[in-house]
């Protein structure tokens, strides 16, 4: 397996990664994914693909680097899955470690990610990974979805 963190108009960002990315976020068309990575990549926004031995890409990761007052510096997770027919074969694991090497080599004290409440098949793969439950995640919607865009 090989991973590479993706530049900013990288065509494998919308080639490889984003069909991947896609089966955890379907909202998300070429364009829109877009305007997010380019609004977001000044506020830190980076993306990272996993490959699998034969070329095809099987794991991605949006994530950021984010200083705040409740861990000083952390590696936040905004995005991390695994494509649907590669699942449990260790890419999830990989993602992980490279994460983890990106957050201790940039001096962060915390690798964290937020998680929906439904996806019971991923909170157990992070508690595996000895991720713990540390927090409730708030929301308040301030738009309908269709508005979102």
């Amino acid at each position: 397996m090989k991973i590479i963190d993706l530049e900013l108009g990288d065509p494998r960002l919308e080639s490889d990664l984003l069909p991947v990315l896609s089966e955890l976020r379907p909202h998300l068309t070429p364009e829109l994914f877009r305007e997010v990575h380019e609004a977001g990549h000044p506020q830190g926004l980076r993306f990272t693909a996993a490959y699998a031995d034969d070329g095809r890409c099987v794991g991605a990761a949006g994530w950021r680097i984010i200083n705040n007052t409740s861990s000083l510096r952390k590696l936040y997770v905004d995005d991390l899955v695994t494509a649907a027919a590669s699942r449990s074969t260790g890419v999830g694991r990989a993602l992980i470690a490279h994460l983890e090497t990106r957050a201790r080599d940039a001096g962060c004290h915390e690798l964290n990610l937020d998680s929906g409440t439904h996806r019971t098949g991923a909170h157990r793969f992070y508690l595996r990974e000895r991720f713990d439950i540390v927090a409730f995640h708030f929301s308040r919607p301030l738009t309908a979805p269709e508005d979102a865009s």
